[in-house]
């Protein structure tokens, strides 16, 4: 079954950077579309970016000019950059996939079946 693994989170300050990759096992459905999404505590969930089979991407505005979303082909991994880290970034951050090309209207458009457990971002 698919499973998604992510991991790099961790505690930074204000002004830093951190990369979160996600591992996709057995996710080998084609075309394909990816995802980023963060929950603040007390906040609903939030789509940050989300990326299709061709290599469109799609960025929440929380994430324009600072995030940026890559699909690692070779590792099977789903990466994002974050540079210029913010308190209100604090958030667990999960990687989501699903069979289908992306609903490009918005992330949260798009139904994603697969979700990783998350991980910690925490920005001080």
């Amino acid at each position: 079954q698919v499973q998604l693994v992510e991991s790099g989170g961790g505690s930074v300050q204000a002004g830093g950077s951190l990369t979160l990759s996600c591992a996709a096992y057995k996710f080998t459905y084609s075309p394909w579309c990816m995802a980023w999404f963060r929950q603040a505590p007390g906040k609903e969930r939030e789509g940050v970016a989300q990326i299709g089979t061709f290599g469109n991407i799609l960025y929440a505005d929380i994430a324009k000019e600072r995030f940026t979303i890559s699909k690692d082909h070779s590792k099977n991994t789903l990466d994002l950059q974050m540079t210029s880290l913010r308190p209100e970034d604090t958030a667990q951050f999960y990687c989501a996939a699903a069979a289908g090309d992306c609903d490009w209207r918005a992330i949260f458009r798009m139904h994603f079946p697969y979700w990783g457990q998350g991980t910690q971002v925490t920005v001080s």
